[in-house]
């Protein structure tokens, strides 16, 4: 595409603009936009509903299949306001990913990191370097940045749960590499625990003596709903307040789990609110149990489990638990802070 011509009324300085067209230049006083009081935010409160995701994904699974190399069973989320990009907000991809009983998706590992967040069912296991992983209710799995992984269900029944990758930033960053597995044939192991449970999951502050884990993100790939449920029940009984949020950590480093993504994980109790808050960066949330209602920008959404919402960047938002409400965030703050652009701010 040819550099945009601008136009002048005095001729000398009309053929001084058409030069730098020639030149591939535009004169900065010509252009307007380049710098906002506020974030300029293409990206909208949209909400995907849980049920028709769930409608949607197994209809997918009766007509599409798992094929080699890069694909997978995967309805990506496209936010109406990014003009058909299949992204949820400016920064992050979320979709669901849909897996038939005894079906395998092959090895295949890319740059863009990517994480899964299970809203309900059992039983798929993903292998991310070979380590086999359970996938269940409420667990967190990542997948790190050029890590091999794979998909297998041993079982019957199929299983559906949420992918959030930063494949929008590693794409803004000309950075995106992909490559197949080593081999077609699928590995199909599984494990009483993985080895990065073993290792790193031992419990609170318990890490193995002179680990030298890999840099700048998390060596634990499974987080486990058990541990957060309970961490989440005591921390709302020791503040004794209505809602209260975990966000989780790299158990060596204390640090956020990738370093592109911060995950988070928030109970509101029945009849709570939280206070209206927004920050740079968006934001993508997945409701794992409970509903109510969640108030993004002017838009107000109610919700159920498995639902996925989109929180622009600089968008108050809010919950309002009608029953106990249990919510999965993931956010590009990690980004931000590194660059020394993240702001926060209540609204209420």
């Amino acid at each position: 595409m040819a550099t945009r011509r601008f136009k002048a009324t005095d001729p000398e300085l009309d053929e001084l603009y058409g030069r730098f067209a020639d030149q591939g230049l535009q004169p900065l006083w010509e252009l307007a936009g380049l710098l906002t009081a506020e974030p300029r935010v293409q990206a909208v409160p949209y909400r995907w509903s849980g049920r028709v995701l769930r409608e949607l994904g197994t209809r997918a699974g009766e007509l599409v299949p798992v094929d080699r190399g890069g694909d997978r069973r995967v309805l990506a989320c496209a936010n109406p306001g990014l003009g058909g990009a299949p992204y949820a907000v400016g920064t992050l991809w979320a979709a669901i990913q849909y897996l038939r009983g005894r079906e395998v998706a092959p090895a295949h590992r890319h740059t863009p990191a990517a994480l899964r967040f299970v809203v309900e069912g059992e039983g798929v296991w993903t292998l991310v370097d070979g380590d086999p992983l359970h996938m269940g209710t409420g667990d967190l799995v990542l997948t790190p940045s050029w890590t091999f992984h794979e998909h297998h269900n041993p079982r019957d029944e199929p299983m559906i749960w949420v992918d959030v990758l930063d494949l929008p930033v590693v794409a803004a960053l000309d950075a995106i590499f992909f490559e197949e597995g080593p081999t077609e044939e699928a590995d199909t192991r599984t494990a009483v625990r993985s080895g990065s449970e073993a290792r790193y999951g031992g419990g609170p502050g318990l890490v193995p003596s002179g680990a030298a884990p890999p840099p700048g993100r998390s060596p634990l790939l499974a987080y486990r709903w058990a541990d957060t449920d309970r961490a989440l029940t005591g921390l709302l009984e020791a503040t004794g307040e209505g809602d209260a949020v975990l966000r989780y950590t790299d158990p060596v480093s204390g640090g956020d789990v990738m370093p592109t993504m911060r995950c988070e994980i928030a109970r509101v109790l029945a009849g709570a609110a939280t206070v209206p808050a927004r920050q740079t960066g968006g934001r993508v949330l997945c409701v794992l149990h409970g509903g109510g209602e969640i108030r993004i920008g002017a838009e107000r959404f109610a919700v159920e489990p498995g639902d996925l919402l989109a929180v622009p960047s600089w968008t108050p938002w809010s919950v309002h638990a009608d029953a106990e409400i249990d919510l999965f965030s993931t956010s590009d703050a990690p980004v931000l802070e590194a660059l020394g652009l993240l702001r926060t701010e209540t609204c209420g």
